[in-house]
């Protein structure tokens, strides 16, 4: 017999990034599990200008004791609902990175999206998090207890390795264009390496932040660099770039899991990318180099070392081939979410 679960999510569940991309797994999933999942879309805004009244009405016509899923983008701020309901609802939150570790906030901004999100946090009965880091930083940074939390590695799913692109390497980045992703680094430490043959593809949503992606097409221009750096957008399959890419690099300023990374792995390509938040436990030493955030020096010699010694770059692609055929399935993820939720009923 199914159960009824209400999954909450702010904006367009449709996004492409790797957030909504967990959510649209893990909410497909669940079904063969026998959950029977309720959508509660809680409208755009979220988190900085959230429209907070209408999120309200969503949720609070919820029938009492039910069990309900937020995604952490819009709960970290609906602290005052949470806190009202916490004694009506079985309320968990998913929680793919705190909302006060984005790049770029105001410090004063950050503290109160701090306070604001261990408020919502203490209310639920679990909170599910998409890794190890993150789960350590609510420990650390909220108070959360660590058995009130439970770590469900996003899910991969089989796919062909990389055969490369022929003679020039291909280096792919993909993410959205937001500060947090690092794309001027990546940039930076593309102009350094100008005299080497490669061509770079960055594949992403251009509108989440219009004012990043004029910021990186302007940098791309000053360095003469648009013939060999295309800003792509947003594309139907992304497999389709990871199949014919020899390099993967990616040089977020943080990443609460980095489902990316996870899909460069399944798709053996070497990495290149920043030992921040959640990566380090993704990316393991012998598939890729991990350097310091925003050291676009760092950063191009590692990029160097795998576009000029093809026995490095070989080696790191089995590695990651290897690491990528383990990672788990989302039918595993959801599994783990199912009986995380039973248990915490």
């Amino acid at each position: 017999m199914s159960r009824t679960l209400y999954f909450a999510y702010p904006g367009d569940l449709q996004t492409r990034t790797g957030g909504y991309g967990y959510d649209r797994r893990v909410v497909g999933a669940l079904p063969a599990l026998d959950w029977d999942v309720q959508l509660v879309p809680l409208g755009d805004g979220f988190p900085l200008s959230p429209d907070v009244a209408h999120a309200n009405e969503a949720l609070s016509i919820i029938p009492d004791g039910s069990a309900v899923l937020i995604d952490g983008l819009a709960f970290g701020v609906l602290d005052e609902w949470a806190a009202r309901n916490a004694s009506r609802l079985r309320l968990h939150a998913l929680v793919h990175h705190p909302l006060a570790l984005e790049t770029g906030l105001d410090p004063h901004l950050q503290t109160e999206l701090i306070i604001r999100e261990a408020k919502a946090l203490s209310a639920t009965h679990g909170i599910v998090v998409t890794s190890d880091a993150t789960a350590r930083e609510l420990t650390k940074s909220f108070g959360v207890a660590e058995d009130h939390i439970l770590v469900a590695l996003p899910g991969t799913d089989p796919v062909p390795l990389a055969t490369g692109s022929g003679e020039t390497p291909l280096i792919l980045s993909v993410g959205s264009l937001t500060r947090r992703k690092g794309f001027d680094t990546l940039i930076a430490a593309l102009e350094t390496l100008r005299d080497l043959d490669w061509t770079c593809r960055i594949v992403g949503n251009k509108h989440m932040d219009p004012v990043v992606a004029g910021e990186l097409e302007a940098q791309i221009k000053a360095a003469g660099l648009a013939d060999r750096i295309t800003l792509a957008g947003e594309v139907e399959d992304p497999r389709a770039e990871f199949t014919k890419a020899d390099i993967f690099a990616l040089a977020s300023r943080y990443e609460g899991y980095g489902m990316v990374f996870a899909e460069a792995l399944a798709h053996g390509l070497p990495i290149v990318g920043c030992a921040t938040g959640a990566v380090p436990d993704v990316v393991p030493e012998a598939a890729g180099f991990l350097v310091a955030p925003d050291d676009h020096g760092q950063f191009a010699a590692a990029l160097k070392t795998l576009l000029t010694e093809m026995e490095v770059r070989s080696a790191m692609a089995d590695a990651a081939a290897i690491t990528g055929a383990a990672l788990p399935s989302w039918r595993d993820t959801a599994a783990t979410i199912s009986a995380f939720l039973e248990r915490k009923a």
